[in-house]
């Protein structure tokens, strides 16, 4: 299968290693093109992960392209995982170029499947696209360099929602081949309520803020995850269900005290253990700015700001992401709300449901 990755962040240089080596032919494309040339120039990737080290020849099954129309022609699976932040912009670049049939997975999304398939509308694009989200990215993963890689795990269960969902039989034949541990979910939007971001990190960054500002690095999956910070994390995600629920979508939610759990509940995202070994690799010890840092900008200003949203068209209350989110809005100086990917910002918030429903099965309407 061709699939093409977009993005030179460190999930997209995991994706482009994990997808050469399943056998698919692969292309990696990234904007920054001196990068690129300086990795074409080293040949290969060093990856270290529970199999060992090992290097990963830039070849025939594992291209760099610098063009972006090169990189999406004739690719069956395109796969974009990179933060929300990219979305808007990459969006209106990636849409002309699409063509009839391609899947574009978004790992995760934060409803960014809509903004990719209205831009396709947008741009006059009328192909059939299929825009696949999920709750995570595949893999726990730091660069540490130019060519080296680490990645501490890998992404087990991954429930993902189709934009337009009457396009989701088709989408998950190509998924699997790429992403076995794909699950199928019932649409988008319960795909951009798996987020399990925006849940996480606005307490870790938020409720760290002093330490953060203070020390030179320091480690919010490790010390910076306290009982005090575990008891608003859950909190949130009982907010995140309870939106959910209301919508009528069904469990599994994928709670996140299963994360932190080693022994007990159902399987998370990345298996068992995954905190351990997200702690253990000390590769999130690190000086994050809280004005600048994606914890702010896309999981709180955009995967906040969805949740609320989402939580007040349905009629459910959400205080403690409200809260969150004002408290950040605080320390950025930024009405983060605002600046948010609301629904009202994308322009559905004046739907009804069955209108919802119909986007979510549909399609953006031409």
């Amino acid at each position: 299968m061709q699939v093409t990755i977009l993005g030179g962040g460190h999930g997209c240089y995991a994706a482009a290693v994990e997808m050469a080596e399943r056998g698919h032919a692969t292309r990696l494309w990234r904007r920054d093109s001196k990068a690129l040339q300086a990795l074409q120039a080293i040949g290969s990737l060093t990856v270290r992960d529970y199999r060992g080290t090992r290097q990963v020849p830039l070849d025939e099954r594992l291209q760099l392209v610098g063009d972006l129309s090169q990189a999406l022609e004739g690719a069956q699976l395109v796969v974009i995982p990179l933060p929300a932040t990219t979305h808007e912009a990459l969006a209106a670049e990636v849409a002309p170029l699409l063509r009839d049939g391609q899947v574009v997975f978004l790992p995760p999304g934060t409803f960014g499947s809509y903004l990719f398939a209205k831009a396709m509308r947008d741009c006059g694009n009328r192909a059939e696209v299929a825009f696949a989200e999920t709750g995570t990215l595949p893999y726990l993963v730091r660069k540490h360099g130019p060519d080296q890689l680490v990645i501490s795990a890998y992404a087990t269960r991954l429930p993902t929602g189709v934009l337009p969902s009457r396009l989701a039989a088709q989408a998950f034949a190509v998924l699997r081949e790429a992403y076995p541990s794909v699950e199928p979910i019932e649409d988008a939007l319960s795909g951009a309520l798996m987020n399990a971001g925006p849940v996480i990190h606005p307490p870790l960054i938020l409720m760290n803020a002093g330490p953060l500002e203070h020390f030179p690095s320091w480690d919010i999956h490790n010390e910076g995850t306290q009982p005090a910070v575990r008891r608003v994390t859950s909190e949130l995600d009982a907010e995140r269900m309870r939106v959910r629920e209301a919508l009528g979508y069904p469990a599994p939610h994928f709670p996140l005290a299963e994360h932190y759990n080693t022994d007990q509940g159902e399987e998370w995202m990345y298996g068992r253990g995954a905190h351990g070994k997200l702690t253990d690799s000390g590769d999130w010890r690190e000086k994050i700015d809280l004005q600048q840092h994606r914890y702010m900008l896309e999981d709180t200003r955009l995967g906040l700001s969805l949740l609320v949203s989402v939580g007040r068209w349905a009629g459910v209350p959400t205080p403690v992401a409200e809260g969150l989110l004002a408290l950040a809005s605080a320390v950025t100086g930024r009405d983060l709300y605002g600046e948010g990917r609301t629904l009202e910002n994308l322009g559905l918030a004046a739907l009804d449901r069955a209108q919802m429903a119909a986007v979510l099965q549909d399609g953006v309407a031409a």
